[in-house]
């Protein structure tokens, strides 16, 4: 068979699978080994356009981006949104999988050693899998001991602990030395400057703009 194009513009949004194993593991009991797509259309017309409108995202980012994709915490942030859509998006064994069991308990002990693990790790590209594997606890586990104990998520309270750091290079930067909330923000992960802005606001109630300029 041959098949002739002209005139076609394509993207390719390319991931590791073992990636998106790792990504599975966190959210199912779908072990990593056990893990595959079982096939590569879209299990519905809203997964297709949800794909679609996050490849234009992605061109829109790599074709604008400048120094943001260079960041480390971008990089991981957006890798784990395309695994986790992926998931979504293309038929594998976790929607196969037969009766998940809830995650055993975990103690308050465990929770404090996980946040101290944020906040000695936050400026490194950490993941939900690597805290879980420093706290001995499984990815489950530890969302549900978060959720009972802080009432968030650890990758909610990790994105706190990193706005609070951003916040603090903002009140100790010098703006007429070249500082910028742009720069600010892509170091601590954000690598959309609107959306830094707006989390910033909930958070501290004025623009980051102004705290760098007091």
């Amino acid at each position: 068979m041959i098949v002739q194009w002209s005139d076609v513009t394509a993207s390719v949004v390319r991931l590791s699978t073992a990636h998106v194993a790792r990504v599975a593991a966190t959210r199912t009991d779908v072990a990593v080994a056990d893990f595959r797509f079982e096939g590569m259309a879209p299990v519905s017309a809203a997964m297709a356009r949800a794909w679609a409108g996050l490849s234009a995202f992605l061109d829109t980012q790599a074709a604008a981006a400048g120094e943001t994709l260079a960041h480390p915490l971008i990089r991981a942030s957006l890798a784990e949104h395309v695994a986790t859509t992926a998931l979504a998006v293309f038929p594998n064994t976790t929607m196969t999988a037969g009766y998940v069991p809830g995650p055993r308990r975990v103690e308050p002990a465990v929770v404090r050693r996980a946040v101290a693990h944020i906040e000695a790790h936050a400026a490194e590209p950490i993941t939900l899998a690597q805290i879980a594997q420093v706290c001995g606890v499984g990815p489950r586990g530890l969302q549900a001991a978060f959720a009972r104990h802080l009432g968030v998520s650890p990758t909610t309270h990790l994105r706190r602990v990193r706005l609070d750091r951003a916040h603090r290079d903002l009140v100790d930067a010098d703006p007429t030395g070249g500082a910028s909330v742009a720069a600010i923000a892509r170091r601590w992960g954000w690598g959309n400057p609107g959306r830094f802005a707006e989390a910033y606001r909930r958070a501290y109630g004025r623009p980051p703009s102004h705290t760098l300029r007091a």
